[in-house]
């Protein structure tokens, strides 16, 4: 019971319920872009529904048409999200100053041994 306890207690659940419903927020703007632009297409040449088509007999329009809405939706996902996440992400990235790591005791009795060995000189 501890480790479930620890588990729930952890923090990762909680970020995870919240990507859960973000994501799906999220999948419903991306399903109304996606309707919206395929009417788009459909202003410009017919609407891009293979539903009715069954080459051979075989119900191959479904596909087609989930497909096209798929690479619509990762369009979106991809410019909309990932994209300006990779930049911004550069952009602080590039701004953190990177601390210079402070010299071994090792090294800085070499510096010394050295700087006693010129001065002897």
């Amino acid at each position: 019971m501890n480790g479930f306890k620890e588990f729930l207690l952890r923090g990762n659940l909680v970020e995870l319920a919240v990507a859960f419903v973000i994501g799906g927020a999220f999948a419903t703007v991306v399903t109304a872009f996606t309707t919206m632009f395929m009417d788009i297409l459909g202003k410009l040449g017919g609407t891009p529904d293979f539903s009715s088509w069954n080459p051979g007999g075989i119900s191959v329009g479904p596909f087609l048409t989930a497909l096209v809405a798929f690479a619509i939706l990762a369009a979106v996902v991809y410019f909309g999200v990932v994209l300006p996440y990779n930049k911004a992400k550069a952009f602080f990235e590039r701004e953190k100053v990177e601390e210079v790591a402070a010299p071994t005791s090792e090294a800085l009795l070499a510096e010394i041994r050295d700087l006693l060995k010129n001065k002897a000189a």
